[in-house]
């Protein structure tokens, strides 16, 4: 490990231990757990949430929801740019539609999805919302900005499209995609989440938000959200040694 990286952590560990010690003389101020539980409260409950085999299942289940979410979002919105990007009409007849998606509050998507929607599919179809503005945005913008003369030449060689495909539009569009998707997983991890404690389908992390708010244990509902924040940062940290090693391979030929 760098002498930087180590001074980095350091920093980052000294600010949370800061925190930690305000939350402690806060709650110590407080002294109702109800309200405010200590750091020890929550880390005991937390424990016990984390030692029993439903906590797996149910963080298995909210993370397959708001994945698949993630991964049909990913499909679609490429494929949408793609044809808005080659077709006018279809740029016309997209471009009021995004515009909806990205104006209309969560809450509301949520509250007329539940009118239509079954609650297990629910926070799929959120994270899909919360995703496809914001990787239609960055790849269409990928798209317009493939060199012309690249494009030119690549007709006049007559190289194929799959060759186009893998030289040209890829390595134009991957920067503005893996950005979007940096963007978007935080994002579709929350309004999943919020989805499920709005619509409590069985097995998932925002039915045992909601549950712990419910009879008042406030304990739980911090355990519960500290393992939100974890799973979050998990998420984004796979990510980024995923796209680590794609950008990686993608450069091994080239070196």
């Amino acid at each position: 490990m760098s002498r930087k990286f180590l001074i980095s952590f350091a920093k980052v560990l000294a600010a949370a231990l800061f925190w930690i010690l305000v939350w402690y003389g806060v709650a110590a101020l407080v002294a109702k757990e109800l309200l405010l539980p200590s750091p020890s409260a929550v880390i005991s409950r937390l424990a016990a949430i984390v030692s029993e085999k439903d906590f797996y299942v149910t963080t298995l289940y909210s993370l397959l929801r708001v994945l698949s979410g993630i991964v049909i979002a990913c499909a679609v919105s490429v494929l949408l740019a793609v044809l808005t990007h080659i077709s006018k009409l279809a740029y016309i007849l997209a471009r009021p539609l995004i515009t909806v998606i990205k104006a209309t509050p969560v809450a509301s998507f949520i509250i007329l999805a539940l009118v239509w929607l079954d609650r297990g599919i629910l926070p799929v179809f959120i994270s899909l919302l919360m995703v496809l503005p914001v990787i239609w945005t960055n790849v269409s913008t990928g798209l317009s900005e493939v060199d012309p003369k690249l494009l030119d030449l690549a007709k006049v060689f007559k190289i194929k499209w799959s060759q186009r495909l893998k030289d040209i539009y890829v390595p134009s569009v991957l920067p503005y995609f893996t950005s979007a998707a940096r963007t978007s997983l935080g994002l579709a991890w929350k309004a999943g989440i919020a989805a499920e404690v709005l619509a409590a389908p069985a097995r998932s992390i925002g039915k045992k938000l909601l549950d712990s708010k419910a009879y008042f244990e406030t304990a739980d509902l911090f355990a519960w959200t500290v393992v939100v924040i974890v799973l979050s940062l998990i998420i984004e940290l796979v990510f980024e040694v995923f796209i680590s090693k794609l950008l990686a391979g993608r450069r091994k030929p080239d070196a």
